[in-house]
């Protein structure tokens, strides 16, 4: 019996981004297309199978702890940079100033789909959700660089709004205009 279950629930991948040196800047730069290994895009900032432990997890491991890699992609929602820009009282809030690896249009409530879903290409290439990509201050200073005094407020403005983490389960090109189709864990919520 399958543990995933099809949804009806399809988006389109309208943005694409590849963060070349994060110590640098955390400024994404524009793609159509790439090809995800199974360590994420080669070459970019957050590739790679193993990761060292970040603030997100050192109630599991000491900061600097090798651990595998389930953040080689941040995946935002269209809708969602939408609602922050809104908040922040910007016309636009361009997914480059966030480090973003791809913008997804089309699938509602998207920083809250399970984890370990999968988001799957007509072509097969298929990426695992891990979690709720938690909204930090980093994106502030890029921001400020095209905006200045906006990235004070997106923090606030992005809560429950930040997107997903994901890595790749199965390898293959993606470019913009591809379409995702959502397979969530086939089991109840938890209730401990």
């Amino acid at each position: 019996m399958p543990a995933l279950k099809p949804t009806d629930h399809y988006g389109e991948i309208v943005w694409l981004g590849y963060v070349s040196d994060r110590d640098k800047s955390l400024r994404s730069d524009v793609q159509t297309t790439y090809h995800l290994g199974f360590g994420g895009m080669s070459g970019e900032s957050h590739a790679g199978l193993t990761r060292l432990s970040c603030s997100r997890v050192t109630s599991q491991y000491p900061r600097g702890t090798e651990i595998r890699n389930v953040r080689q992609l941040s995946i935002v929602s269209a809708e969602e940079l939408a609602q922050i820009a809104d908040d922040m009282q910007l016309p636009n809030l361009e997914p480059a100033w966030l480090g973003a690896s791809m913008v997804i249009r089309g699938i509602p409530d998207f920083t809250h789909i399970p984890p370990s879903s999968r988001l799957q290409t007509q072509t097969g290439t298929t990426v695992v959700v891990d979690m709720e990509n938690r909204p930090c201050h980093l994106p502030a200073k890029v921001i400020d660089e095209d905006a200045p005094g906006f990235g004070k407020s997106f923090k606030t403005a992005a809560k429950d709004r930040r997107g997903v983490t994901a890595w790749v389960e199965r390898e293959g090109a993606i470019s913009v205009g591809d379409t995702v189709r959502l397979h969530v864990p086939d089991q109840r919520v938890w209730q401990p």
